[in-house]
């Protein structure tokens, strides 16, 4: 038996070999290779026997075992190559040697120190939810985009995923533009400025950045080159700082306050001093970028061999270097670096001269140099692969273009050329501190929802969150999300308000296209437990007629089959109610039962498809009444099951066999006995089009087969002459069309344009109620719900009522209808529904009942009772005796529908009900046939004689 969900190769089915327990049998160990996803990277998905293969029949079959992926020859990078991996991203050098020992020169050393403790909060509390996430599975390339869209969604994923894309882009000029600086700082000094100093910078950094894109157009090797050796650069260049403050300081040093180490330079450094508008807060912005890099371990987990363990490890340890790296660096500089200096060579003082020691510069002073003009004018020396991913999961159409890779490795090369415009863009800013502002704004939203991330998968208790790092804690994940949001805010609340309003637009965008993707995501788990929760609540309370709302079961087979009633159906619940089509699969079980499995998904998945808010369910059973009888005993979760039975008229029901006819009046006698309100929908032309659906996709499958018949074809004859493709494409349309006749043809025209009736909107018309018997007031309210919908926005509502001739009546309901609150065009009051039908009626229904009929009165005593006893389903004529005046309600019922109602766009009538074991099947089919015959679209309505409305506050 062919199990669709499992892999396969070309088209073969997989095959199965034994495994032996001391006895024959199919059963499979436990085996990683059973669980991997299609098309997984990491090796191939074997294939377990489905359970109909272990339970229905025996067979000896083999398995399929597929050729395992890894290279044997791959060695996987240690723990180590993760913290060198991560180190190097953060310590990107710009920051390190360029902007540090500005920052402690304008927080000095306390506030310098708790700008470098606060950026390693963020990213250490960070670093534990991503830890946390990613060893609950195997991560792909994507960082940032991956762990939060296989975590919160693809809403949030690709909202924070092009943010955290344009964010490293501009990264790419952040780095760039310091690299420039330094580049322009040398030939100043050379007295070698190109131009002037901010375009040079401009120059410079373009250069640069070209060169970049061709070594990552180069390809990985050549990137994973470069990287080791500007890890050598950077190792080294560290080593030098500690090393150069060690070195007594020379003249032209001292001058541009460079000194050793000395405690009055470290206690001057102390307080804070911020200077030209800055904050402590700005002065953060733009230190955080340098701690930024923590995500680089993630995208090479699928590289590692126990991500589980070297990831988190690897990415805290990392995140605890280059913290004392920055520290370290930081305190040596505060030590033995000034806050000021001239630069002048001649600003010394004479020995002899401390009294004049004293202000902002008195370290450097005792050292024999005055820096006192720096108090009034400044002074010049001192201490001042993501969205490929994004791409490829196709959440935003009209990125799909960057997500082709090129070569062995699958390189990005479109993603690389547009991150190279976006960072050319920026370099043209051509200032560091403005630029690595933008940075931390976007990197901290991109740490929030990480954090936020990591708390919703904990808090949702869903079983599949099962991380193998422990050492999290989900309370400190809410906190490290609501930190990162605050210190956005703090830093720069308009630009805080504009990242989250790009992100709540993309959101939006990626909900409202819905892409067609399942990762599993807390959000699904959250839903779901709030799903039982509500409905946990639910039953604690007891139904009130004010919160009444149609529930509907409908029976429309496949609910492609029946599109009429499906439609009516949804406009009774659309997004408030509860819909259920159900479908009855007639025939011994172990022949239905894989028509039920199969057609569960797929009608669900059409249902979604054409945005019908409603649920398929399926049973099979040996007969139409048992399967309906399943389901409305056993449908729907506590509140939340149906409350109304809606069907189709049995049109055939004067040719259809007996059992089919008691089968159909038998569903409406159950669905009385389980209190359910009943609906039956006619329409003259009829509602099932099952057949014109089949047809359809015969020729379509026809039409399939021949199209890759002749490309089989015109490849053999290398695409032959276009004259000959021609002839056999006027063939192949000749053979997929099957002749009908013209007869065949309007009616199946008709009928698939009644079928769409309910799909468009309802011109100007009345839906028009013929509300005989009192039963509860569903049959008013369901047209009133249907007036309420736009497609019968159009649609005035009337009351027909049976009465005595006056205005007693109709001022009886006219008040009633107000108490209720339901709007209405008119009321008409019906006193002649007691006469008797005219000839042609009666006669038209004596037709209709005559071959069902018994006619014991004209025969003998005995063989009267042999024919009840051979027949007892048919009528007798002492029945047609009892229920003439019922009868005849019916056949006048109709001619006044005729009458009054024969223009209106839905006619609603109030169905008769036939007494249990009085009344016969076939009566009681002919009383709703002659009821509903020849007239516009109808509906039957019977609640279930409880309250659905109320005049009540």
């Amino acid at each position: 038996m062919e199990n669709d969900a499992y892999d396969r190769i070309g088209d073969e089915p997989p095959n199965y070999e034994e495994t032996a327990f001391g006895h024959d049998t199919l059963d499979r160990v436990p085996n990683i290779d059973f669980y991997r996803n299609a098309g997984s990277v990491s090796g191939n998905r074997a294939v377990r026997p489905s359970l109909q293969e272990l339970h229905d029949v025996f067979q000896k079959v083999s398995v399929w075992c597929p050729p395992h992926l890894y290279n044997p020859l791959y060695t996987h990078p240690p723990l180590h190559t993760t913290c060198l991996y991560v180190c190097l991203n953060i310590l990107g050098g710009v920051m390190l040697f360029i902007r540090l020992s500005w920052v402690f020169g304008q927080g000095r050393r306390g506030l310098g120190i708790v700008v470098i403790a606060l950026s390693c909060v963020v990213t250490t509390v960070t670093g534990l939810s991503m830890s946390a996430i990613c060893t609950n599975g195997v991560v792909r390339g994507g960082g940032a985009y991956y762990l939060i869209s296989r975590s919160l969604g693809p809403e949030f994923g690709g909202s924070i995923g092009l943010i955290f894309a344009f964010a490293n882009a501009v990264a790419v000029a952040m780095y760039v533009v310091g690299f420039a600086e330094t580049v322009v700082d040398l030939l100043k000094e050379n007295n070698a400025i190109m131009i002037d100093e901010l375009n040079d910078i401009r120059i410079i950094g373009c250069i640069s950045v070209v060169l970049l894109l061709g070594i990552s157009v180069a390809g990985m090797e050549w990137e994973a080159k470069a990287q080791i050796g500007l890890l050598i650069i950077l190792l080294v260049a560290i080593v030098n700082v500690f090393v150069g403050t060690g070195i007594p300081a020379s003249t032209d040093k001292k001058s541009k306050g460079f000194f050793n180490y000395d405690a009055k330079i470290f206690m001057e450094n102390l307080p804070p001093d911020f200077r030209d508008g800055e904050t402590f807060f700005s002065v953060f912005a733009i230190f955080f970028p340098a701690a930024t890099g923590i995500l680089a371990g993630a995208n090479i987990s699928g590289d590692l061999k126990d991500p589980q363990d070297a990831l988190p490890k690897g990415t805290l340890l990392a995140i605890l270097i280059t913290g004392v790296t920055y520290l370290g660096v930081a305190l040596c500089v505060s030590a033995t670096v000034v806050r000021d200096a001239t630069g002048n060579i001649n600003d010394t003082i004479a020995t002899g001269m401390d009294m004049f020691c004293n202000g902002t510069n008195t370290a450097a002073c005792e050292q024999g140099w005055n820096f006192s003009s720096c108090e009034v004018s400044s002074c010049k020396f001192g201490s001042m692969n993501n969205f490929q991913a994004l791409c490829k999961d196709n959440i935003y159409t009209a990125l799909k273009f960057f997500a082709k890779g090129h070569g062995k490795n699958n390189e990005p090369i479109r993603g690389y050329v547009l991150t190279f415009i976006i960072a050319v863009a920026f370099i043209i800013i051509a200032d560091l501190n403005v630029i690595a502002p933008i940075i931390s704004n976007f990197f901290l939203a991109s740490y929030a929802l990480i954090n936020f991330s990591c708390f919703h998968a904990s808090y949702a208790k869903s079983p599949g969150w099962r991380p193998a790092y422990r050492y999290y804690n989900m309370w400190l994940s809410l906190f490290g999300a609501v930190l990162c949001c605050g210190v956005m805010f703090v830093i720069n609340w308009w630009a805080a308000l504009l990242t989250y309003a790009i992100e709540i637009f993309l959101y939006v965008y990626v909900t409202v296209k819905k892409p067609n993707v399942n990762w599993g995501s807390s959000t699904q788990a959250v839903t779901f437990v709030s799903a039982v929760n509500n409905a946990l609540s639910l039953t604690g309370v007891e139904d009130h007629v004010k919160n009444f709302r149609p529930q509907c079961m409908v029976l429309t087979g496949a609910p492609k089959n029946r599109p009429a009633l499906l439609d009516l159906a949804h406009c009774f619940t659309k997004n408030y109610g509860l819909c259920l089509t159900c479908e009855v699969f007639v025939g011994p079980r172990t022949e239905t039962l894989t028509d039920v499995n199969a057609e569960m998904e797929k009608n669900q998945m059409w249902l979604n498809k054409k945005k019908r808010k409603a649920f398929y369910a399926a049973v099979a059973c040996d007969s139409f009444r048992q399967g309906t009888e399943n389901l409305m005993q056993a449908s729907g979760l506590g509140r939340l099951k149906p409350n109304i039975l809606m069907m189709g008229f049995k049109k055939d029901w004067r040719t259809a066999d007996t059992a089919g006819v008691q089968s159909y009046v038998g569903v409406l006698h159950d669905a009385f006995d389980f209190e359910y309100g009943t609906v039956v929908l006619r329409m003259n032309q009829g509602l099932d089009i099952s057949h014109i659906i089949k047809a359809q996709e015969e020729m379509e499958r026809e039409a399939q087969e021949q199209k890759d018949l002749e490309k089989e074809e015109l490849a053999e004859e290398n695409k032959g002459k276009s004259i000959f493709r021609k002839s056999r494409n006027l063939s192949t349309q000749a053979s997929v069309t099957t002749p009908q006749s013209p007869q065949v043809v309007v009616v199946n025209e008709r009928l698939v344009s009644t079928s769409t009736q309910f799909q468009r909107k309802q011109g100007k018309g009345t839906i028009d109620v013929w509300w005989m018997f009192d039963d509860g007031g569903l049959t008013l309210l369901l047209p009133y719900i249907l007036t309420t919908r736009k497609k019968f926005k159009d649609c005035k509502m009337r009351i027909f009522i049976a009465g005595q001739p006056g205005r007693v009546e109709q001022d009886r309901m006219k008040s009633l209808l107000e108490k209720f609150r339901i709007k209405y065009a008119d009321i008409h009051v019906i006193d002649d529904i007691t006469q008797n039908p005219n000839s042609n009626s009666w006669k038209m229904f004596e037709d209709m009942i005559e071959p069902f009929r018994l006619h014991e009165g004209s025969k003998s005593t005995t063989l009267a009772e042999a024919l009840r006893k051979d027949n007892p389903w048919k009528i007798s004529d002492a029945e047609l005796d009892t229920f003439e005046e019922k009868t005849n309600l019916q056949v006048r019922l109709n001619e006044l529908l005729q009458e009054n109602s024969r223009a209106a766009n839905l006619i609603i009538v109030s169905m008769p009900i036939a007494r249990l074991g009085s009344v016969s099947d076939h009566l009681y089919m002919a009383w709703l046939d002659i009821l509903t015959k020849n007239l516009p679209p109808t509906m039957l309505i019977r609640g279930n004689h409880k309250s659905v409305l109320t005049f009540y506050s």
